[in-house]
């Protein structure tokens, strides 16, 4: 049975947990009030934080973390200006964790789906897909398995370079749904 810890109580990281325990997953979490005194039991680490709360728990779980999975959902947007990223260009906040954190196994992923549609398995008429980004095989493959065994469709979206790419589409439909364009039940959706 999959063990996962979650940073974060909120929509994403309560939509999210609900995703893996269908799926027969553990999992415990770790909210914002809580400082590096808490344990880590999961093999598999999600921070569903937002993104400017990421140094602090890379920096008071360091030891914790190193050889951990460490699942990124962010979208490492300007919150003040809602018009960029603040990660350098071609690169990303999971980039960034993996420099952080070389031993660890960085995935990039849940960053491009709504916590209701999660919940819900459906963006519109059409099933919700998380895609999933990394260089570790087999780490995504056991992500990806645990949140097919939750009822949503999942797809490797290939090395972690991709990250790039699953921030500014994270980005984009963050800034359509904040400026009502389209709705939070709503967002992109992946067709095979």
């Amino acid at each position: 049975m999959s063990r996962y810890t979650i940073f974060g109580t909120g929509n994403m990281a309560t939509a999210i947990a609900g995703v893996l325990t269908a799926g027969g997953a553990t999992v415990e979490h770790i909210n914002s009030d809580q400082t590096s005194g808490a344990t880590i039991s999961g093999d598999t680490v999600v921070l569903a934080v937002p993104y400017p709360a990421v140094s602090g728990i890379l920096t008071a779980y360091a030891t914790q973390l190193a050889n951990k999975t460490i699942v990124d959902i962010t979208n490492p947007l300007n919150f003040e200006t809602f018009d960029s990223l603040v990660v350098p260009d071609g690169s990303s906040a999971a980039a960034q964790i993996q420099q952080t954190l070389p031993g660890a196994r960085v995935l990039k992923a849940f960053n491009t789906n709504f916590a209701s549609t999660l919940t819900s398995g459906k963006v519109g008429e059409n099933p919700t897909t998380v895609l999933v980004a990394g260089d570790d095989a087999d780490a995504k493959s056991a992500l990806i398995r645990d949140i097919t065994a939750g009822q949503l469709r999942a797809i490797d979206a290939g090395s972690l370079k991709r990250a790039h790419e699953l921030e500014a589409v994270g980005f984009l439909q963050l800034t359509l749904a904040a400026s009502e364009k389209i709705s939070w039940t709503g967002g992109f959706t992946v067709n095979n």
